[in-house]
Parts: structure tokens; sequence; C-alpha cells
């Protein structure tokens, strides 16, 4: 029992006298890891300002930034582990890794491909900073690029965090890709008014509206001949941006309405007309020439009926009562 206890203060004493001696290995460890963090963030400036007056590209510059920093603090790493176990070595590093660095990489694939996908969206720029873009059901204005997600502000003040991964791989619609878009809206007019002469009451109403572009040229053409309506379609180019985009549609249709009705050009409302079949010739017309959807018989026309005659011509004869 004794020498069970002498055993265990001897290794104990041991350990201690080893965490002793590697405490100082540790400490310089600890400032090698600090050193080489401040000096990532300054490499990381280093090439931002370098790429910056060389390309004059944002996206660009903040994509090499990142890879500069993130090398830099790896390579801070090893050294520190080297400094804190001397015989280590990177033989070392990836025979510890070995089957667990597969299990490593299937925990972290997710990860690792949105910051993938993140630096190649920041190097290929499909869409930057402060462009305006639509995924799926998201729209808004690009907020910040960071390697695993980006941020979108939307339209009415939320910000939405969508992967890299999905972004890069799935469809994105940029809309400020150019510095116009073209904006449209149907119009209905009557079949009974002049198509050429609403026309051209659009088309002025165009060249004088504010946030309509003068160039290209807006245009309005014949798209449907609807059940009520022959429907026109205005089509005009504007700044890409969604403020500019609603308020020139705003002055655009509340002028358009407004001149159509004062140059008596119809907006008829949805109509049916609705037939019915049990009417007589005297408030019909002629049934034996109306064509809609029946077919004209070779038979004599019926009178007009009352709707109690119509109603007892159809009821069951009464039984006789039995004797």
């Amino acid at each position: 029992m004794n020498l069970d206890f002498v055993q265990a203060w001897r290794t104990t004493q041991r350990l201690i006298n080893g965490f002793i001696a590697a405490v100082p290995r540790f400490l310089l460890a600890a400032i090698i890891i600090v050193l080489f963090y401040y000096l990532a963030k300054g490499v990381r400036a280093l090439v931002r300002r370098h790429v910056k007056h060389r390309e004059g590209r944002g996206t660009l510059e903040i994509a090499l930034g990142r890879l500069a920093h993130a090398g830099v603090i790896a390579f801070g790493i090893l050294v520190a582990i080297a400094a804190a176990f001397p015989g280590f070595t990177p033989g070392n590093l990836v025979s510890a890794l070995g089957v667990s660095g597969i299990a490593i990489g299937f925990a972290f694939k997710d990860i690792f491909q949105n910051f993938l996908a993140g630096i190649l969206i920041l190097i290929t720029k499909p869409f930057s900073i402060g462009d305006q873009i639509l995924y799926k059901d998201f729209e808004g204005t690009v907020e910040d690029i960071q390697t695993r997600a980006t941020y979108i502000k939307t339209y009415d003040g939320r910000r939405v965090v969508l992967p890299n991964s999905d972004l890069f791989t799935n469809p994105v619609t940029v809309n400020t890709a150019f510095a116009q878009r073209r904006v449209q809206y149907d119009i209905g007019i009557g079949y009974g008014d002049d198509i050429e002469r609403a026309k051209q009451i659009i088309l002025e109403v165009l060249r004088k509206a504010q946030g309509v572009d003068p160039d290209p040229k807006a245009d309005v053409i014949v798209v449907n001949l609807a059940e009520s309506s022959v429907n026109l379609r205005a089509r005009w180019w504007s700044s890409s941006q969604i403020v500019d985009v609603l308020i020139g549609q705003d002055k655009v249709l509340s002028e358009v309405k407004q001149q159509l009705q004062a140059n008596g050009i119809d907006l008829p409302y949805p109509t049916r007309q609705i037939l019915l079949h049990d009417q007589s010739e005297q408030t019909d017309g002629d049934r034996r020439t109306q064509r809609e959807g029946w077919p004209a018989g070779d038979k004599e026309v019926p009178g007009p009926r009352s709707i109690a005659g119509a109603i007892s011509s159809t009821a069951p004869p009464p039984q006789n009562e039995a004797k």
C-alpha cells in the first residue's frame, strides 16, 4: 500500500515538473499566436490597399485580404504548435489527422462550401455590396458578403442571411446589374375605343412623366384581346433602383388614368353576359337565328310564359285518388 502511494506521488511530481517545464513553451506559443494575429491584420490591410490601388475593385480586395489573413493565421498556429511541442512536424499533423480528418471534413462540409463559395463570389463578382438582388422569395440590398453568408437588407427594413453556397449554385436576379431596367404595365381599353388614339395618349404621358428615361424610347403595343378589354402594354425604361422604378410607375399610371378618362377612353371592368334561355322572341329577338352557344331549331317559337306557368308545366301530373 505504501509502495503504491509513493509511486503515485512520484508520478504526480513528474507531471507537475513536466507542466512547469512546459509553461514557458506554452507562453511562447501564446505570444506567437498573438503576434501572428496582428501580423495577419497588417498583411490583410496591405493586400487590400495594394489591390485597390491597382485594380480598384472592392470585392476583390476583400477576398484576397481574407485569404491572406487566413493563411497567416494558419501558419502562425503551426509555428505555435511547433514551439509548444518541440517534436512536432507537419508530417505528425498529417498522421494525427488520418481518418479523423475525413470525419472532420464531413462535419464541416457546409462550412467549407460556404467559405469557398464566398471567396468565389468576391472574386468573380456576380453581385457586389450595394446591389439589389432577388433570390427566391427574398429581395433587398446586399449589405455585406462574408466568407460564410451574404447579408441583404429587405425593402421593409429586415435582414436576411443567405448561405453563400446557395447564392453561388442557384439563380440570382441582380436588379441593379445595369444602370437601366425596363418597366411594363398592361392597360385595358374598351373594344369600341380608338386603339391608335389611346396609344398616342399613353406615349405622350410617358414622354413627360418623371422617372422615365428618354432613351431607349418608350412604346405601347397591343398584347391581348381579352374578354372585356383590348390590353395595351406600356413599356418604358428607368433607373434600376427600386425606389426610382416605383416612383416612375406611380407617376405614369396616375397620369395615364387621368388622360384616358379626360379623352373619353373607356377603362372597362371585367363583364360577363348571362343568357336566360326561357326568354321569348319578344324579349330576346328571333330565337331561330340566335347562336350564343345553342343551335337554331326548326320548330315553332314558344310564346311568353309567366314564371308560375313555366313551373306548372314542368310539375308531375296529380295521382288518381283511390276509390
